[in-house]
């Protein structure tokens, strides 16, 4: 499922009943189809203020999202409606509608602010829906946004712990769209006309004094300006200046609305498909439907067991299911495409190892693609390991098909010379030089076989083995040779004998080597495509802390100009502290080659023989087995 085009109507992501959240496993199952990453739009507001009208002209539709005609609340939890992106086909758009907020009949006002914090955790498009005007009662409502702080962390902590870390939360909280429905204002300031992005910036302007009632005027506002850096307003006239129709709104044909409206509508749908990111968590970690499924489920569980939603622990868990899969992809793609470019046998060995490095170098960039925090790289390592048994699989099988393919072979060309012994051909004078004459034609067309794999020399080496009593036994009832003669064919016997065994351990010498070098490759490739990887996400960090600093230092400026002196120096130790990050954060970058080689370029030696000292070993032993061979010829 690329997108969401088979979700003819919305259905409920997070169930609010009897005052407990719960994930709804149909609309899990629907984002865990979603490969694509997703563009998640996310409404919230005072309940019956129009949310779900936005969000259906999202969908295109004028159906979908429930309205509600009456004073009570029409949607409860979280609903969810995938549809295909307008503007970007490479995206799925996920649009969340919230049951209202500040329902009376609620039991638990809590339940608000949980949605209200879900909805932020969730979107990369964060929509606050409200009516009338942005005045000190519209933003003492949007109290929910300064609970933020009690309600998620950033960072993993103990329960004992009473960590803010709420200075973190421009890293990863979404866009915010404040949309104000029912306006009937001019967008004017000081006899000076306004867009209604100034006129949110304006609203937002902290209140002078130090009192108690300054003080509580200003938490809104200061979350609002630290959290969200990417700010933007809309404002909507009334659809329809009939009430009567006004409650029927999703009947009318859209050409019926006041024509403002249609206008207004029209550009906020516009902004959001062209401008709304798609979901991204720290490091540039991008979000798809599958991801996200999980990321909710997570955020619930945590609610539901009396924790806070952490980011953090999200990621970790996202981070481990990922990298499994990933792990079980890139193997899988090792398998599938060794198993369809090797036919075994393969003629040498050196044959079978490249395209085993051809296609290890394609797994290990899947797995790349595919994972992310692979803390102390025990997933890559996995793959190594896994991949390296495969290998050695592969090499067990070629080695058994060349077996099974020569020595089938060499059974039907020796068929003849079997035959001339059993019935005594060469138990005659001169039947010696009858009998090498025979067998030297077997090893001969034996030659001329094609495509008989790395075991050519072993099995022709038992063959000859095999020979040596018999042609013992040949020579010695040769009455055409004499003594002397029979010794000296015995003594070229020996030597011919020993020759064959020093090649097959020249051969067992090469092929080690071969072994080696392409675990080598292993070594060289891994590093290097990790080198990469952590590059570039350190990079995505950087760039994170960069926004974040730069950000910091617009609120610092804008509460000096706004004559907070105070509270702007009460931000120069946060300022220091990311300046430092990110000057830490620089300096790891220059030494990345070598922490990598100190954590996994260790793991891998251990892991790859062909890296360290096991190769030297190897050749040893072959060594002193080749000068033994040597010896006696």
């Amino acid at each position: 499922m690329a997108s969401g085009p088979n979700m003819e109507a919305p259905v409920c992501l997070v169930e609010n009943e009897n005052e407990e959240l719960r994930v709804n496993p149909r609309a899990v199952n629907i984002l865990e189809r979603i490969t694509q990453p997703v563009v998640v739009v996310a409404i919230v507001g005072l309940y019956r203020t129009g949310k779900s009208y936005l969000m259906n002209r999202l969908a295109g539709q004028n159906h979908g999202f429930n309205l509600g005609t009456t004073v009570r609340s029409e949607t409860k939890g979280i609903w969810m409606w995938c549809v295909p992106h307008p503007s970007h086909p490479k995206f799925t758009l996920v649009l969340l509608d919230t049951e209202g907020l500040g329902d009376v009949e609620k039991g638990d006002l809590r339940n608000d602010s949980w949605i209200f914090a879900l909805a932020v955790l969730l979107s990369s498009t964060f929509v606050y829906n409200s009516m009338g005007t942005i005045n000190h009662q519209a933003l003492e409502q949007l109290h929910y946004v300064t609970e933020l702080s009690e309600l998620i962390r950033a960072k993993s902590t103990s329960r004992s712990e009473e960590v803010d870390d709420s200075d973190e939360f421009v890293g990863f909280f979404p866009d915010f769209i404040w949309t104000v429905r029912d306006f009937v204002l001019e967008l004017k300031l000081e006899g000076r006309v306004i867009t209604a992005d100034e006129y949110l910036e304006n609203a937002l302007k902290l209140v002078p004094g130090r009192s108690t009632k300054a003080q509580k005027a200003n938490l809104p506002r200061e979350c609002i300006r630290h959290f969200f850096p990417r700010r933007k307003c809309f404002v909507f006239d009334r659809p329809t200046k009939d009430k009567e129709l006004l409650v029927h709104v999703e009947e009318m044909p859209e050409d019926q609305l006041d024509h403002n409206f249609q206008v207004q509508s029209k550009v906020f749908c516009s902004y959001i498909f062209t401008n709304s990111k798609a979901k991204t968590l720290k490091e540039g970690i991008v979000v798809n439907g599958n991801r996200l499924a999980t990321l909710v489920t997570t955020y619930v569980d945590a609610i539901n067991s009396g924790a806070m939603p952490c980011l953090e622990n999200a990621v970790t868990t996202l981070a481990q299911r990922e990298n499994s899969i990933a792990v079980q992809k890139a193997a899988d793609h090792y398998s599938e495409q060794m198993a369809q470019r090797v036919r075994l046998p393969t003629d040498t060995l050196q044959e079978l190892l490249a395209v085993h490095t051809a296609c290890e170098k394609e797994a290990i960039a899947v797995f790349m693609e595919h994972s992310f925090k692979d803390e102390n790289q025990q997933f890559q390592k996995n793959l190594v390991v896994t991949i390296e048994e495969k290998k050695e699989d592969f090499l067990r099988q070629n080695e058994a098909a060349s077996l099974s393919h020569c020595q089938a072979e060499l059974d039907k060309l020796s068929e003849s010379l079997r035959e001339s012994i059993s019935r005594g051909a060469f138990s005659v004078p001169g039947g010696h030089r009858l009998y090498l004459e025979a067998r030297k034609k077997v090893e001969q067309d034996y030659e001329r076989v094609p495509r008989k794999g790395v075991k050519t020399n072993h099995v022709l080496q038992s063959f000859l083995q095999s020979q040596i009593s018999i042609e013992d036994s040949i020579m010695q009832s040769d009455k055409a040779l004499t003594d002397g003669q029979k010794a000296m064919e015995a003594e070229r016997a020996q030597k011919e004998a020993a020759e064959k065994e020093q090649e097959i351990l020249r051969q067992k010498q090469k092929e080690l080597q071969q072994v080696m070098e392409a675990q080598e490759r292993s070594y060289k490739e891994n590093m290097a495509q990790l080198h990469e990887k952590m590059e570039t996400e350190r990079n995505n960090l950087l760039r994170v802390q960069e926004e974040m600093l730069k950000h910091k230092l617009k609120i610092q400026k804008d509460m000096l100009n706004e004559g907070f002196k105070r509270k702007c120096e009460a931000m120069d130790l946060e300022i220091s502290q990311l300046q430092k990050a990110i000057q830490l954060n620089k300096e790891k970058n220059s030494s990345l080659g070598a922490q990598i080689f100190d954590g996994f370029g260790n793991v891998l030696m251990s892991v790859l023989p062909g890296s360290g000292k096991f190769l030297g070993l190897g050749l040893k032993i072959l060594s002193t087995q080749m000068k033994k061979a040597k010896n006696s010829c």
